[in-house]
């Protein structure tokens, strides 16, 4: 598609949406409508409050599942890796870790191959 084609596309789309936003403005319930949020934007600010308190006001229940859910997790959700437990044959040196990134087992895995090392694995915990 050429830049001049998808150009006049975005323009007839353009026009569209503002014919369509030209008649939401004229409807009744639309009118009424933002002028009951205006006047509760300003009683809002003049008592304080944001609209997490309102809504709290009018049903108990709405921010106590996000609150809890929030409250809960310490972590991103993500399930907790399995620690493994590696151990130079070599050296005897005994490493744990719950990722691939730490830096003695990747100089190990570079130096003896990646198949060995995993074999090295002597105790996998939750």
């Amino acid at each position: 598609m050429s830049v001049l084609s998808d150009y006049i596309k975005k323009e007839q789309m353009l026009k569209q949406l503002q014919e369509e936003l030209q008649a939401l403005e004229s409807n009744s319930e639309l009118q009424q409508e933002l002028e009951f949020k205006d006047a509760l934007t300003r009683l809002m600010t003049e008592y304080g409050k944001v609209s997490r308190d309102v809504c709290e006001m009018l049903d108990a229940s709405y921010s106590a599942p996000k609150a809890a859910k929030k409250a809960t997790s310490s972590t991103d959700g993500r399930k907790k890796r399995m620690l493994k437990v590696y151990k130079n044959p070599h050296t005897g040196e005994i490493v744990e870790t719950r990722g691939g990134n730490n830096k003695v087992i990747q100089a190990w895995k570079s130096e003896f191959g990646n198949e060995e090392v995993v074999s090295w694995v002597i105790e996998e915990k939750a």
